[in-house]
């Protein structure tokens, strides 16, 4: 059976899939994982207007964040996972960074994937108290080896990254970064079976 977008697996059950079946799915893996980029910048673009009560939207606060990274002289991948560390908040209202790491954990050294992972329990260290919640939440993790950069990042970049005067870049001028680094995972399943 093909449509407009080439062949398709006949299987009604993926217990009845042949290696024909399978070979038109992974022919439309690709181009389907080359507009990654484009859905999820997509979805950072729904941060736009979004303040919750915040003095700047999500958005900027996103841009803010990579852009304060990026003048840093940090890296492409950490600009990005500066960028992207908030893009959890509109469906993963109660575990954003959840979110956030399952879109970049193919694309993100065991590093930055800490720290995005863990930054909204490092974030908290600014202002749990004021909710009645423990500042130190992120004291559990002290012994770990990634503690101090998840420590950095919110300390130097997320946690600062809400000043309206703030001159931040623009998206435009990360989507070539997004793109560099989101077309080479680092790790998966699925691009190592696809090799």
């Amino acid at each position: 059976m093909d449509d407009a977008s080439g062949p398709q697996a006949k299987f009604r059950a993926m217990e009845e899939g042949t290696a024909e079946d399978w070979a038109a799915i992974a022919g439309a893996f690709g181009p389907f994982a080359a507009a990654l980029p484009d859905r999820v910048l997509t979805h950072l673009r729904l941060l736009d207007g979004d303040y919750g009560g915040f003095p700047i939207d999500r958005l900027q606060h996103s841009l803010q964040t990579a852009t304060r990274a990026h003048r840093d002289g940090r890296d492409e991948e950490y600009v990005v996972m500066a960028l992207l560390h908030d893009i959890g908040d509109t469906l993963g209202s109660y575990n954003h960074p959840d979110i956030a790491a399952a879109i970049l954990a193919p694309f993100l050294s065991e590093e930055n994937h800490w720290i995005v992972a863990k930054h909204g329990i490092f974030q908290g260290y600014y202002f749990f108290h004021h909710l009645g919640l423990d500042r130190d939440m992120r004291e559990q993790f002290r012994d770990h080896k990634y503690f101090a950069a998840c420590q950095e990042f919110c300390e130097k970049y997320d946690q600062a990254a809400f000043d309206p005067d703030y001159a931040s870049e623009p998206l435009d001028f990360f989507e070539p970064m997004l793109r560099r680094v989101m077309a080479a995972p680092k790790r998966s399943i699925y691009a190592e079976a696809l090799e």
